[in-house]
């Protein structure tokens, strides 16, 4: 446990030590006017001061809530007091033990006094915040020598200069001189502690030890105005006004607790100690009399001495400064080269260190302020996402920076190049319509150049929209239709450049209105599923028959699946409209289950998008729609396009957990997309698609013709069946079955028909009946 004073009683120990200072100060007082034949009386009190103060700063030693360095820092000043006990017995001794009262100082109480002043300046340089550098010990011990220096210069013109009989008397005058000059030298050395810093010792009680270091050397320096009252001596005062000085710092410190004291502001004035020092000695010199000619060379010596201990100290102070301007010069710079690697960060690029979107807003905006013709063209790579999934997103930024590079070369100083994000760049040219198609000509060109990136050669190609500045225009107006323009490009097959115009905005908005109804049109009942039948070739009857999916809008009419399945795909809403007809096609399965039995469609189709097969929970959810529809999985195709396998990374793990749900795969439009044979081996496809274009396109009788040939031959050796699209003549289904093709469906046997149609259209030629 603690182990406090009392707060009475430790008022009460301040209280006497208090009285014990009016006490002697009464003594002292009443001295001057009356000679006291038992001058030992008035020495008494000094012990019992000194013992006060040590027992309050041993007290502060057991406050177990204070640092280690606080309590010892209490530790020194209580062997201080100790020490000062001591000193003042000797005193006493020399004073009234030698018969005759006497004002002597003997080395013995010289040397205790300075021991504690040694002591109290130990302890403070202990403090742990008192570590320095060599400059500061140089100049905290430069200063003491200037205290020193003026301290005895003034101790001796005003106390000691004319007092030879005092000096006869006591034997020196040194011993006053030093304990004053080292009673000044503590009380310097507590306030340069309070204003550094003093760790967790409260700054109060530094200030009082200071006080009382300071008015306790003063009291001392009286001495020689006592000569002729030997029976006086300024110790009686000088050595209570010390003991309480130290006891109140004690009172203090035990009060604070461990209270941590307050961060001191750092002061920027300019120190006057050193200007004043010189000014008291100047003054001194200027004051003494020329006809001592040793003291006026002593003076002379002094002023010298402490004028150059001010220069030396000045010159460090200099130095110190101009090493503090190089650093801080130094910082500067490197804030300054920091914030400019900042803005550079926060303008451009971090993958290819081109503009990014915010400089290149406020370039446009600079560009549009000066009235300048501004064209601003918006390029995408073409078939981007491919190139990630297929080859890694580390291939993907490599081509990025490729083509950054050739856009900042060919562009070079006509305009500004920016990466907005993604593969999207754009190029502000303040140039004519003219040179602005010539330079997007070179672009289209250089881009299209081979790049071999890890090992891989890539021919990149991109789509452009390109526009022109109008008046009140911003940067969002120009990106806007720059975007639009480009997605005109892409749309036309990309690898080409497309001028905004007019029409365009319109298409746009008309885009946006059919999005915005698109969404409304499955909860609305608008969407609906036609099926359109499979004929096996050999016999001319259905085996199965394709879903597909159909917009009746309440006001355009029917829309065209050309024109809303790519909204669809682009605003999200096909992940909906995809489940919806998976539970459609799904239950109607499974209601012409319960009724034909064995002679259900063995085959019914449902295509799926590459935005759904990239679902994370999509293959959980066809699971889910199985069970609750009670469809056989066995009767299902789910049909999948080559793009939307190579659009996701997770295309193929997907349809191999549809496989082992027992779905079928099918891969739809074979031909039209990246026509990889390795696709064959690794999707697990049971069924192949080929595209109606090769069947009953322009080219079906050339190239076609010969495509739809070879595509037979490694389909049978894969054991994956083949359904021909698109058959519309007699001729062409002849041909099909010439080159060995099954299955086949088209406007030639059926168009798209609602499932009562279907169901009408399959019993009728098959001869189906309900089971009984």
């Amino acid at each position: 446990m603690l182990v406090v004073v009392p707060l009475l009683r430790r008022k009460a120990l301040l209280l006497l030590a208090v009285g014990l200072v009016i006490v002697d100060a009464v003594w002292l007082s009443a001295g001057l006017t009356h000679a006291w034949s038992h001058p030992l009386l008035g020495w008494l009190p000094l012990p019992l001061a000194t013992l006060l103060a040590g027992h309050a700063c041993w007290q502060v030693t057991r406050h177990r809530e204070l640092d280690v360095e606080t309590r010892r820092f209490w530790r020194y000043l209580t062997v201080a007091c100790t020490l000062f006990t001591a000193g003042v017995v000797a005193n006493t001794i020399d004073a009234v033990g030698h018969g005759a009262p006497s004002q002597r100082v003997g080395p013995v109480s010289l040397a205790f006094y300075l021991s504690v002043l040694g002591v109290v300046l130990w302890a403070l340089l202990q403090l742990p915040s008192w570590q320095r550098t060599r400059n500061d010990w140089i100049r905290f011990g430069l200063d003491l020598i200037m205290v020193v220096i003026t301290v005895a210069a003034l101790v001796w013109h005003l106390s000691l200069r004319n007092h030879h009989e005092w000096t006869t008397q006591t034997g020196s005058g040194g011993a006053v001189l030093a304990i004053t000059v080292v009673g000044f030298l503590s009380m310097a050395t507590f306030v340069k502690v309070a204003f550094a810093g003093a760790g967790r010792l409260d700054r109060r009680a530094v200030y009082t030890l200071a006080t009382g270091s300071a008015v306790s050397a003063a009291f001392g320096s009286f001495s020689p105005f006592l000569i002729t009252r030997p029976y006086l001596s300024s110790s009686l005062i000088a050595v209570p006004v010390a003991a309480l000085s130290i006891h109140v710092a004690a009172v203090i410190q035990q009060h604070a607790g461990s209270r941590t004291p307050p961060p001191r502001r750092t002061s920027r004035r300019v120190s006057i100690v050193p200007y004043l020092a010189v000014a008291v000695t100047d003054a001194l010199l200027l004051l003494n009399s020329r006809r001592d000619m040793t003291e006026t060379a002593i003076m002379e010596i002094a002023v010298v001495t402490l004028t150059g201990v001010v220069v030396i100290r000045q010159i460090i102070a200099l130095r110190d400064n101009s090493r503090l301007l190089n650093t801080v010069d130094a910082q500067l710079s490197d804030l300054r080269r920091y914030q400019e690697r900042l803005e550079h960060q926060a303008t451009h690029d971090k993958l290819t260190e081109t503009a990014n979107r915010a400089l290149l807003e406020q370039h446009i905006d600079t560009l549009l302020a000066d009235g300048q013709p501004l064209h601003l063209a918006l390029l995408d790579i073409d078939d981007f996402k491919a190139v990630n999934d297929r080859l890694g997103h580390h291939v993907g930024d490599a081509l990025l920076t490729v083509i950054s590079h050739r856009l900042t070369a060919v562009v070079g100083e006509l305009g500004l190049v920016a990466r907005l994000g993604g593969d999207e760049f754009a190029v502000a040219v303040p140039a004519p319509a003219g040179q602005v198609e010539a330079l997007l000509e070179r672009i289209l060109t250089a881009v299209r150049q081979p790049a071999e990136l890890d090992e891989h050669t890539t021919v990149p190609a991109i789509s452009i929209g390109v526009t022109a500045s109008r008046t009140g225009d911003n940067p969002s107006a120009l990106l806007r239709r720059a975007d639009v323009a480009m997605y005109t490009a892409k749309t036309a097959g990309g690898h080409r450049w497309h001028w905004f115009d007019q029409s365009m905005d319109d298409a746009a908005d008309d885009a946006a209105r059919l999005s915005a109804d698109l969404r409304q049109a499955l909860p609305n009942g608008q969407i609906f599923a036609l099926y359109q039948p499979i004929i096996d070739l050999t016999t001319g009857l259905p085996v199965g028959g394709e879903v597909l999916m159909r917009w009746q809008h309440p006001e355009r009419g029917l829309i065209s699946p050309d024109l809303f399945i790519p909204l669809a795909e682009r605003t999200g809403c096909i992940v909906d409209l995809g489940y919806w007809i998976l539970e459609n096609a799904f239950r109607q399965t499974a209601v012409w289950q319960d009724r034909y039995g064995d002679h259900t469609p063995a085959k019914i189709s449902v295509n799926v998008s590459a935005r759904q097969l990239s679902e994370p929970d999509f293959v959980d959810r066809v699971q889910e729609i199985l069970r609750r529809t009670g469809a056989d999985p066995g009767r299902l195709v789910l049909e999948v396009t080559e793009t939307a396998v190579f659009a996701t990374a997770v295309a193929v793990h997907q349809l191999e957990r549809l496989k082992a749900l027992g779905v079928r795969i099918a891969l739809d439009d074979f031909g039209t997309g990246h026509s990889s044979l390795s696709l064959l081996l690794d999707c697990p496809v049971d069924l192949l698609k080929v595209d109606k274009s090769f069947v009953s396109g322009a080219a079906a009788d050339q190239a076609g013709a010969l495509i739809v040939k070879n595509l037979i031959g490694f389909t049978s050796d894969f054991a994956i069946e083949a359904v021909a699209e698109g058959v519309e003549t007699p001729e062409q289904a002849a041909r099909l079955r010439q080159f060995g093709y099954q299955y086949a469906q088209g406007y030639l046997y059926a168009r798209p028909m609602p499932a009562t149609d279907f169901e009408h259209y399959f019993t009728a030629a098959t001869v189906m009946t309900p089971i009984r």
